[in-house]
């Protein structure tokens, strides 16, 4: 064990207390090491990333883009919403191909 010894603002000791009581039994030295880690594991996977889901009925045969089950025309899918982000399951362009999710599929997520 090292002792370090730096300055946080008001704001981020309130934080650091809420999220060590909520998540890491007040260990704050655990806190920061995961905030760390999560941030370590996010540098270099600027893409686009998954947001969310929008309900779609389809006029036409289709696949499900993660489990390829052909669905037929007038079915509601789930088409992806698409943001700007840092993750490691980002991917560097938004496909340009169709891409609808089954119920089932959206269910696993």
């Amino acid at each position: 064990m090292k002792r370090l010894n730096f300055t946080l603002d008001k704001n981020t000791v309130s934080l650091l207390n809420t999220l060590a009581v909520k998540y890491y039994g007040g260990n704050k030295s655990q806190t920061v090491r995961a905030a760390l880690e999560s941030l370590a594991a996010r540098q270099g996977h600027d893409g686009w990333v998954i947001s969310g889901y929008t309900p779609l009925r389809i006029d036409h045969e289709v696949s499900c883009h993660t489990c390829g089950s052909e669905q037929e025309e007038g079915k509601v899918l789930f088409k992806p919403v698409f943001e700007k982000g840092n993750s490691p399951e980002a991917i560097k362009q938004i496909p340009s191909e169709e891409w609808v999710e089954c119920q089932l599929c959206i269910d696993k997520q």
